[in-house]
């Protein structure tokens, strides 16, 4: 689940929490630093210090338990610090070269530099069909004459279903075989290949598997061996489990329950070139940092490091684009390479500004109070930026061009099309509308809790920048692009698939159903004695009271799984809850007796059951149930 619909529900659905826990920083001394890695230089700037003081007032802000940071300029460390607890029970402070963080998607960016050590040996060909590599499965053929190419892996541009539900183990025991589960859990092709970069999770796991199919060794053995022993990288692992000495130093991930912290599980999964179970320190993401802004260092070739960082693809030729697994941004008229990462309780952002030959990487180890954490690493980049770039912006041009066709609502690419993940689709669409001057408002378009709404002034035909802001969105052959998130895109929604439209149409059934299920019982105690009632209409309201019940049920299912955001992100991702599966169950029930009632409904008016306003009401609930179950099925929440 995107972090964005985590926000949506948290607004819907959860009061703010008022308490605040603080958390301090505990640096520790400089440890022996491998002959490879350039040794930590004196802080030259005022960086380190705006960056130190940002993340401590987070944690106190935003009831973070821990956090740790690395900061290179000039292609060496400057700030490399922890703070608060890797655990909030026993207290344990965060030391950054021991304490490992669950690196969660930051650990494509591993996956990329393994899949690029392939191609320049030859065993990998970036624009070769995956299927020439795999043999023991094969990607389905579902758009003959457009294969799936490895570049594609890398650039989310595959076209694979978004498929998350049950992606996530809670014990690394649990864990299977990386090629068996791809094979087993193989999402459609839901469009064709590099066509629309669009976040993907499979492809990426895909990569490090060519990378274990060429090489004859098992991923996690790979890496150790080619990029993090070259790189000093010893406190990070993607085994599963961790060794001993790893285990013993890891943060526990946690999120707000109350007035104190639950800790969260969920980290492990069969994909580890994706992140899960995958562990680091902010000293070691360091040393991976530093050497790709040296050329890569003892694990890349210039040509290939310069390969990863360059810009491969584009969802919009106006805005930035894709390297391979980065995401281009321009921020302060600087161009980064960034990445973060979010799983249950951890949640890690990093960035390389490869013409100033810095970097940066923070990570958490708490959610925080609604789920800003993930906001939280993104204030840290931004504030890196800011340090290298020009604060007074550019001035701009408005365009008076007509921007009422660009209006409308607006749905992930991301989205899935299989799972009742889809839902999100129904909460956490993109409105456009148009003000006045060619500008335009959006609404669900920020990653900021604080913002609902952001405001645009067309620069040219198309093309918006945010009035106050720096980000840029831009529309195409209705699609909706934004420069902040160049890994989706957005898709316009005709009328009849209008989010808003669904919303009230649920809302509207539901109640009309629920009210029915309370005074049905009501009306049969007041006319228990009327005679001569035939067993057929007596079926028919038991019928419909049995649909009501059944889908107000599973309604109250879904609202207690979504009542809180961040608990509902590890459940979707171990698939463990009950109430995944009771909710398609009750919808699925309520299917089958909402179909005997629509033959109630023709017998009803047939044989006169009841008098004619009782025959109208249970028309209409007949159709309230028709169209809640209608619209359920379109978000995958029907069984």
């Amino acid at each position: 689940m995107t972090m964005r619909l985590r926000l949506r529900l948290r607004h819907l659905l959860l009061p703010l929490c008022v308490p605040l826990f603080l958390a301090g920083g505990t640096g520790t001394a400089a440890a022996a630093t491998p002959a490879a890695v350039r040794a930590e230089a004196p802080a030259a700037s005022g960086l380190p210090g705006a960056v130190d003081a940002l993340v401590r007032r987070q944690l106190a802000e935003h009831r973070i338990p821990g956090a740790s940071v690395v900061v290179l300029e000039r292609g060496r460390p400057v700030l490399t610090k922890g703070y608060g607890v890797a655990d909030a029970a026993a207290g344990t402070p965060v030391d950054p070269r021991r304490t490992g963080f669950f690196l969660a998607s930051d650990a494509k960016l591993f996956t990329a530099v393994a899949v690029m050590q392939q191609v320049e040996r030859g065993r990998l060909d970036l624009s070769a069909d995956v299927n020439r590599y795999l043999t023991a499965f094969k990607v389905r053929n579902t758009y003959p004459g457009h294969p799936v190419t490895v570049r594609d892996l890398l650039t989310h541009t595959a076209g694979f279903d978004n498929s998350i539900i049950g992606s996530a183990a809670t014990r690394p025991e649990d864990v299977r075989p990386l090629g068996e589960s791809l094979a087993a859990h193989q999402p459609r092709r839901v469009r064709p290949p590099g066509e629309v970069a669009s976040y993907d999770n499979y492809g990426v796991a895909l990569a490090g598997y060519l990378v274990e199919t060429v090489t004859g060794t098992p991923f996690a053995t790979y890496l150790d061996r080619s990029v993090l022993r070259p790189l000093g990288m010893a406190r990070t692992s993607f085994a599963q489990p961790h060794a001993p000495a790893i285990a013993a130093d890891l943060a526990r991930g946690h999120r707000p329950e109350g007035g104190r912290q639950r800790a969260q599980d969920g980290q492990y999964g069969d994909w580890s070139p994706t992140g899960a179970g995958a562990v680091t320190t902010a000293a070691d993401m360091g040393r991976l940092l530093g050497a790709l802004l040296d050329g890569g260092g003892p694990v890349l070739t210039e040509r290939s490091a310069g390969a990863l960082l360059k810009r491969q693809f584009g969802n919009d030729d106006r805005l930035p684009g894709l390297g391979y697994v980065l995401e281009e941004r321009v921020r302060d008229g600087q161009r980064m390479l960034v990445k973060d990462g979010d799983l249950p309780g951890f949640h890690g952002n990093l960035a390389l500004l490869p013409d100033r030959d810095a970097a940066v990487y923070v990570v958490y180890n708490g959610d925080g109070e609604d789920g800003v954490a993930s906001y939280a690493g993104q204030e840290v980049v931004d504030r890196f930026a800011a340090h290298f770039g020009s604060a007074a912006g550019a001035r701009v041009s408005a365009s008076r061009a007509d921007v009422t066709p660009y209006e409308g609502e607006y749905r992930s690419t991301r989205t899935s099309s299989s799972e009742l993940t889809r839902v999100s689709a129904l909460i956490g669409s993109v409105r456009v509308s148009a003000g006045e001057g060619a500008t335009l408002t959006t609404t669900g378009l920020s990653r900021d809790p604080a913002v609902s709404e952001r405001h645009w002034v067309q620069l040219s035909p198309g093309l918006f920048q945010e009035r106050g802001g720096q980000d840029r969105i831009a529309f195409r052959d209705g699609r909706l692009s934004v420069a902040s998130e160049t890994s989706v895109s957005y898709e316009r929604l005709p009328w009849y698939l209008s989010p808003a439209l669904h919303q009230r149409a649920l809302l509207g059934s539901l109640a009309f159903l629920a009210l029915t299920v309370l005074a049905l019982p009501v009306l049969a105690l007041v006319r228990r004695r009327s005679p001569g009632t035939p067993a057929g209409a007596r079926a028919a309201k038991l019928l419909l009271w049995t649909s009501g019940a059944l889908i107000t049920a599973a309604t109250v299912c879904f609202l207690l799984l979504a009542a809180d955001p961040n608990a509902l992100n590890r459940t979707l991702m171990v698939g463990d809850s009950p109430l995944l599966a009771a909710v398609p169950a009750l919808t699925g029930i309520a299917l089958a007796t909402t179909g005997a009632m629509v033959v109630c409904a023709f017998l009803a008016w047939r044989r006169r059951w009841w008098r004619v306003t009782g025959r109208l009401h249970y028309t209409c609930s007949t159709l309230a149930a028709l169209v809640f179950l209608g619209v359920a099925a379109s978000y995958r929440l029907v069984g």
